[in-house]
């Protein structure tokens, strides 16, 4: 594999295109772990904005559309800036349900020390709905949210937990930023939002300065990590940014925006741009080097899944290894990528890009390019 920092050709495709080629498997160790120091990160002022790329016009499947939260279970906040407290947040998330804010009229910034937690006994679902008024964040120091079903202190609800169905966390009209999880090392990666079995949807949301472990072979996901989806259902990103701006990206050693094991990804109307895989030596990790790299706007890794993308724009990501758009490795090769009426341009650095450019995955993946600008 030669290093192939960049490229001038372009790839339009006006029809469907089918790509089956060859591997890499020297890449391919799905073993994780990462390393940073559990430093303090940096906080960024974060303004509201619009999510997604506005040139996205895909549809939007039903159980991807956002839920009904006109009747919530918990209102955090009274209809004043000081009523909405992280207590407040921690508290409501903890007891699930639907869960809106009232923090009055201005745009509100409720800043963590510590993570959020979904109790598994509670639900079926847990959504968390800021009227695209509500910035979370983690203030430098802390992840903003947690669900994992495996984890005996969230409640074990069923014998065969890594393939449950509930809870169900979506996420909607909301903004994740300056969060850290550089200091989780049991659970590590997923800097803004960490989320494991059951199912996760994200919709009208924001991921703006979120960071994980520097280091690690596998540990990724800057915005969100995600494992064990029920039934290998996909999580759903819908209108939705990572990064969006210069200076305002996700950083982590892989996957600068998110980053999965065995997990498929729908991604709507999105856009990916200025994240960061910062790890050195891929994966597994060359000698004398910690490992990591790779994806600077997706990181996926594992056996049967798909990503799919349409309307989303990849732009302005950068890589110390491989796939400077997307990192995408299917160990049993039975994997595939869909990518629809996209682009995915100008992204960063990379090599091992055997079909497209800035797309790295194993020779024989399938990829199915329609109406897309790759280049």
């Amino acid at each position: 594999m030669s290093e192939n920092p960049g490229s001038t050709r372009k790839w339009l495709f006006g029809s469907t295109v089918s790509a089956c080629v060859i591997g890499a498997a020297s890449l391919v160790a799905a073993c994780g772990g990462g390393s940073s120091g559990g430093a303090t990160g940096t906080v960024v002022p974060i303004q509201p904005g619009d999510p997604g790329n506005p040139a996205g016009t895909c549809p939007i499947p039903a159980e991807a559309m956002l839920e009904d939260v006109s009747a919530p279970t918990t209102v955090v906040g009274t209809g004043t800036a000081d009523s909405c407290t992280p207590d407040a947040f921690i508290a409501a998330v903890a007891a699930g349900g639907i869960i809106t804010f009232n923090c009055g009229p201005d745009a509100k910034t409720i800043t963590l020390t510590k993570p959020a937690k979904v109790f598994n006994d509670k639900g079926p679902k847990i959504v968390i709905d800021g009227g695209g008024k509500v910035i979370l964040s983690g203030g430098g120091t802390t992840r903003i949210l947690y669900m994992n079903t495996c984890d005996q202190n969230q409640v074990w609800t069923t014998s065969h937990c890594d393939k449950q169905e509930f809870p169900q966390l979506t996420v909607q009209n909301l903004t994740f930023a300056n969060a850290n999880s550089k200091n989780e090392t049991k659970y590590d990666g997923g800097g803004a939002i960490y989320a494991s079995g059951g199912r996760l949807k994200v919709i009208n949301s924001r991921f703006m300065n979120n960071v994980c472990a520097d280091n690690g072979p596998d540990v990724g996901g800057g915005g969100i990590r995600a494992f064990e989806q029920y039934n290998k259902l996909p999580v759903y990103v819908v209108n939705s940014t990572f990064g969006g701006a210069d200076g305002v990206g996700n950083t982590c050693s892989n996957g600068g925006g998110i980053s999965s094991i065995d997990v498929s990804w729908t991604i709507l109307n999105s856009l990916f741009s200025y994240n960061h895989a910062i790890g050195k030596g891929g994966n597994p990790a060359d000698p004398n080097t910690p490992g990591g790299g790779s994806g600077g706007a997706i990181y996926n890794d594992g056996n049967t899944m798909t990503l799919s993308l349409c309307g989303t724009r990849i732009e302005y990501n950068d890589v110390k290894a491989f796939g400077s758009a997307i990192f995408f490795v299917s160990n049993d090769h039975s994997g595939d990528i869909k990518i629809d009426s996209s682009v995915i341009t100008n992204n960063l650095g990379g090599s091992w890009y055997p079909k497209y450019p800035q797309i790295s995955q194993h020779e024989d993946t399938p990829i199915v390019a329609t109406n897309s600008t790759i280049e």
